[in-house]
């Protein structure tokens, strides 16, 4: 995949663009962007091809979903072996409740987004589901109470 900085001022706009839009046209993308529409759609079918764009998704309301309440869930490991990483891993990848597990630096190893549609049911999962990690050694919660910016695709 190549660096953002290999990267010309359209290419970088045409993926502002589809950040922005991953539903425009290729019409009004070109149009953006100052291309002719063969032009804009082989630069976005080779920002595809090389892996700097990796899919296009709907972002639904997480309330539809049943997810009235995001609590953000710092996790610290008890081992720091590349197994319990792993175990880890594949277990949060398993809780429908986890939208995101990210590796960070810190005093601890996981933050997650979780979703969920009320405290009992965090509960449920903190107790039934991070509380049953052999792995786990701290769970730190942090309800969030709103997202003013939020640019996540």
């Amino acid at each position: 995949m190549q660096q953002m900085t290999q990267l010309d001022a359209i290419s970088r706009n045409i993926l502002h663009q589809l950040e922005r839009d991953g539903r425009i046209s290729n019409t009004d993308l070109a149009s953006k962007v100052g291309l002719s529409p063969s032009a804009c759609l082989r630069r976005v079918q080779e920002l595809e091809r090389t892996g700097m764009i990796h899919g296009y998704r709907a972002i639904i309301d997480p309330a539809v979903r049943g997810a009235a309440i995001t609590i953000f869930v710092m996790v610290g490991l008890s081992e720091h072996l590349k197994k319990d990483s792993l175990a880890f891993e594949q277990a949060v990848a398993k809780a429908p409740e986890v939208r995101e597990c990210h590796n960070i630096t810190g005093s601890v190893e996981y933050l997650l987004r979780v979703e969920v549609a009320d405290l009992a049911a965090y509960k449920a999962f903190h107790a039934d589901i991070l509380g049953t990690l052999p792995q786990v050694s701290s769970i730190t919660s942090h309800i969030c109470l709103g997202s003013p910016t939020d640019k996540r695709a």
